[in-house]
C-alpha cells in the first residue's frame, strides 16, 4: 500500500477500508500533525493527564493561608477582583500580572472569601473597561440583589460524599442511551431540578432497561431556550437546575442504579455574550476564538474556538478532565463535530465521495483536538464512552488513534432518523422499499461503531414532529383512549413499535431514545419565549399520560421496556452486525438474525403471511419460541402471535434450514432457540 509520497502507510485504516488508499497521504498528514501537537503539549510524556490541569490552577482556590484567584488575560492592561467580599470596590484588590498573560491575586485569611459570595473581574484593555466572569468559574448564578450573573464562591463546609467507589472500573456493555434534559423532565410547568430528576426520573429510566443516561444542557448557559448549546461558562454546572451538589447527587444515584451518565459536551462553539462568557474576555477578538469572520459560525451566530492555540487546548482538555473527576461523568457525547472538522462547517455538503473528507476544507487543528480529547478521556477513565455527533461520516471517526483514527467509541447514526422521517413523510406504506430500508439501517463503515436511533431531541422540537405525532397527527388529541380505533391511529401505534424495534435491532452497536419519545409523547417542545408568553406548557414531559391506564401511551412504554430489556439481557448489540435472511419486496417482509435471535418484520398494511418460511441457518437447528412480538395484547396488539407454540427446524429442499410461521400484517416478532436440557 502506497501513499501519495510513495511511502508505505503505517496505519491500518487504509487496510480496514481500502477505498481510503488514495488518501493515505492525507491520513498520514493528520496523524503527523497530531503527534506534533501532542509533543508541543506534553513533550516526551507518555500521558496527557498531567497537562490537562488548568482547573487546578486557574479560577478560585483555597490555599493553606487563604485564597488564590488566577485568570489568563494576555491582552489586559489592568485587572481587579471585585465582589461581595470588598463591597464591589473596583480598585481595592488589583491582580498582579505574571508570565504568559496570567493574572493573580493571593488573599490572606481563611475568611477572605466565603462560600456563596459573588464576585467578578474588573478588566481594563486600553481605554476600555469592563466586567468579566473568570473563565474557570465552577459556579455561576444570578445575584438577585444586583440582578446579574456572577461567579459564586463555592466551597461548602461539608464536601459531597460519593458512594460509587469502583464504578469507574466496571466495563460498559453496549450503550442503551436515554437522552434527557433535566429542566424539562418534570410534569409540572416549570424548570425541574437535579434532585427531582434523580428521585423521579432515574427510576423510570432504570425500569425501562436503559443502561446509560445522556444529559443535555449541563454546562452553564444564560438562555434556557438554547437547549444548552450556547455555553458561556464551561466549567460550571448549570444553575438552572440547582446547586453542584444536586448534579453530584444525580450521578451518584444513577451509578447506584447501575446507570452510566454521559455529558452532552459543547466544545464546537460558544455563546457570543460578552461579560458572561469567553467572548472578548481580555478585550480582544482572538483570545479563545478565531479572529474576524473566521471566528463566527455563519448559521448559529456563535464564536468558534481557535484549536491552534495551546492555551485553548489547555482550557478544553482540562474541561473534560474536570467533569470526569469532579462530577464522575462516564464519558461524553460531543456536540457539533461536523461543524468542527470542516472549515465550511459541513453546511450544504452531502459528502457523496471520499475526496470531500480530505481537502483544503478539512480542519486538521479541530481533528487533532478531538484526537487529543479522546486520548485524554480514555487515560483518565479507560472505560469511558465517547460519542461523536457527526453527520458527515468522516472515515476513521471511530477507529483507534493507533490505526489512524480519531478515537471515538461511537458515532451517532444521524442518517437513520432522517431516513425514517423522509419515508413517513414522502412515501406511501405500500411503496416502501424493503431493500432500501435494510440498506439504510445496516450500511456503515467497517469496524466503526454507531449509535442507532429513530428520533432524538431534534425531532421533538418546534417545527418538527415526533414519529407518532407525524403518523397520528390530529388524532393524537382524540384517539389515544385504549378503546378508540381507526385506520390512522392503529397504523401509528403498530408502526411506532416496529420502527423502534427495527432500528434497535439493525441500526447500530448502541441505541438512543429521547425522554418521552418511547411512549409517543404528544406535541413538540417549545421553550419559554416571548412568542408563547414565556410559557412552560410545552417544555415538560407529561408522565401522567403514560401512567394513565386508560390511554395507549402505556402500551408503547411497555413495549419499549420489553424491547430494551431484551437487548440488554441478550447482549444483542454486542454482536457486531445483523445478517439478512430474506427480503421480500412484494410482501413487505424482512427477516434477519443478530446473535442468537431471529427477527421477522411484516411491514405490509393488510397482508398476513400464513406460512412464511423463516430461515434459521445462522442460528442453528433446534426448537424456537417467540420471545417478543409487537402484536402482544399487553402492547395494544391483537394477540395473534403465539408465545407458547414451539417451532422445530427442518431442512427443506430449495429452502434450507428453517420453519414456517404465521406473520400477521404490520407485526414484528423475535424468536429464540431453546437451549437443550442437559
Amino acid at each position: 500500500m502506497m501513499n501519495i509520497s510513495g511511502m508505505s502507510s503505517p496505519y491500518a485504516i487504509t487496510t480496514i477500508d481500502p477505498w481510503l488508499e488514495p488518501f493515505s497521504g492525507e491520513i498520514d498528514l493528520r496523524m503527523n500533525r497530531f503527534k506534533e501537537r501532542r509533543a508541543q503539549l506534553v513533550g516526551d510524556a507518555k500521558e496527557l493527564i498531567s497537562f490537562a490541569n488548568g482547573h487546578l490552577y486557574f479560577g478560585i482556590h483555597r490555599t493553606e493561608t487563604g485564597w488564590a484567584v488566577r485568570e489568563w488575560l494576555p491582552a489586559a492592561d489592568e485587572v481587579h477582583l471585585t465582589g461581595d467580599f470588598n463591597g464591589w470596590d473596583r480598585e481595592s484588590h488589583p491582580m498582579e500580572k505574571k508570565e504568559n498573560g496570567v493574572w493573580e491575586i493571593l488573599l490572606e485569611g481563611r475568611d477572605a472569601l466565603k462560600h456563596g459570595q459573588f464576585l467578578k473581574l474588573w478588566v481594563r484593555h486600553g481605554k476600555d473597561q469592563f466586567e468579566r466572569l473568570p473563565a474557570y468559574s465552577t459556579r455561576v448564578a444570578m445575584d438577585e440583589r444586583l440582578k446579574k450573573l456572577c461567579t459564586q464562591v463555592w466551597d461548602p463546609e461539608t464536601p459531597f460524599e460519593w458512594t460509587d467507589a469502583g464504578w469507574r472500573e466496571k466495563e460498559p456493555g453496549a450503550p442503551l442511551i436515554y437522552e434527557a434534559h433535566v429542566g424539562m423532565a418534570q410534569d409540572r410547568e416549570g424548570i425541574g431540578t437535579y434532585r427531582e430528576f434523580a428521585d423521579n426520573i432515574l427510576p423510570r429510566i432504570r425500569k425501562l432497561g436503559y443502561n446509560t443516561v445522556q444529559l443535555m444542557a449541563i454546562q452553564e448557559h444564560p438562555y434556557y431556550g438554547s437547549f444548552g448549546y450556547q455555553v458561556t461558562n464551561f466549567f460550571a454546572a448549570s444553575s438552572w437546575y440547582g446547586e453542584p451538589e444536586g448534579l453530584k447527587y444525580l450521578i451518584n444515584k444513577a451509578h447506584g442504579m447501575g446507570l452510566r451518565v454521559l455529558l452532552d459536551v459543547v466544545h464546537s462553539h460558544a455563546c457570543p455574550n460578552e461579560g458572561e462568557g469567553l467572548n472578548m474576555q481580555d478585550g480582544t477578538d482572538g483570545q479563545y476564538f478565531l479572529e474576524g469572520g473566521e471566528g463566527w459560525h455563519p448559521a448559529w451566530g456563535t464564536r468558534l474556538f481557535n484549536y491552534r492555540r495551546v492555551e485553548v487546548l489547555h482550557f478544553l482538555l482540562s474541561n473534560l478532565k474536570f467533569f470526569i473527576e469532579e462530577y464522575h461523568f462516564d464519558g461524553f457525547r460531543f456536540d457539533g463535530v461536523t461543524s468542527m472538522i470542516y472549515h465550511d462547517h459541513g453546511l450544504g455538503s452531502a459528502f457523496t465521495n471520499y475526496s470531500l473528507y480530505f481537502s483544503m476544507n478539512t480542519d486538521l487543528e479541530a481533528i487533532n483536538y478531538l484526537q487529543l480529547a479522546n486520548e485524554l478521556i480514555h487515560e483518565v477513565n479507560p472505560n469511558a464512552t465517547t460519542v461523536a455527533e457527526d453527520m458527515s461520516g468522516m472515515p476513521g471517526m471511530c477507529l483507534p488513534l493507533e490505526d489512524g483514527g480519531i478515537g471515538f467509541d461511537y458515532r451517532l447514526a444521524m442518517g437513520e432518523p432522517d431516513y425514517w422521517i423522509k419515508l413517513l413523510k414522502d412515501t406511501r406504506d405500500e411503496d416502501w422499499s424493503m431493500n432500501g430500508l435494510w440498506y439504510e439501517m445496516t450500511t456503515r463503515r467497517p469496524l466503526e461503531k454507531v449509535i442507532g436511533y429513530c428520533e432524538s431531541h431534534d425531532q421533538a422540537l418546534v417545527g418538527d414532529k415526533t414519529i407518532l405525532f407525524r403518523m397520528a397527527d390530529a388524532e393524537m388529541y382524540t384517539g389515544m383512549n385504549r378503546d378508540y380505533h381507526s385506520l390512522t391511529m392503529d397504523r401509528a401505534i403498530e408502526l411506532h413499535k416496529m420502527i423502534r424495534l427495527f432500528t434497535l435491532a439493525t441500526g447500530g452497536n448502541g441505541y438512543l431514545n429521547f425522554m418521552g419519545n418511547e411512549f409517543g409523547h404528544p406535541e413538540w417542545i417549545d421553550f419559554p419565549r416571548e412568542g408563547n408568553g414565556w410559557s412552560y406548557k410545552y417544555c415538560r414531559r407529561q408522565w401522567s399520560l403514560v401512567d394513565n391506564k386508560m390511554l395507549k401511551y402505556g402500551w408503547l412504554n411497555d413495549f419499549d421496556r420489553a424491547m430494551i430489556s431484551l437487548a440488554r439481557d441478550r447482549r444483542l448489540l454486542e454482536d457486531p452486525e445483523p445478517v439478512s435472511l430474506w427480503i421480500d419486496q412484494d410482501r413487505k417482509i424482512i427477516t434477519f438474525s443478530r446473535g442468537k435471535l431471529l427477527f421477522l418484520f411484516n411491514f405490509h398494511g393488510s397482508y398476513s403471511e400464513q406460512n412464511f418460511f423463516l430461515h434459521a441457518h445462522t442460528t442453528g437447528e433446534g426448537a424456537y419460541r417467540v420471545i417478543l412480538s409487537s402484536d402482544e395484547e399487553r402492547f395494544g396488539g391483537n394477540g395473534l402471535v403465539s408465545h407458547d407454540y414451539v417451532y422445530h427446524t427442518q431442512s427443506i429442499e430449495n429452502k434450507g434450514l428453517g420453519f414456517s410461521v404465521y406473520a400477521p400484517a404490520r407485526t414484528a416478532m423475535v424468536l429464540e432457540r431453546e437451549e437443550k436440557k442437559k
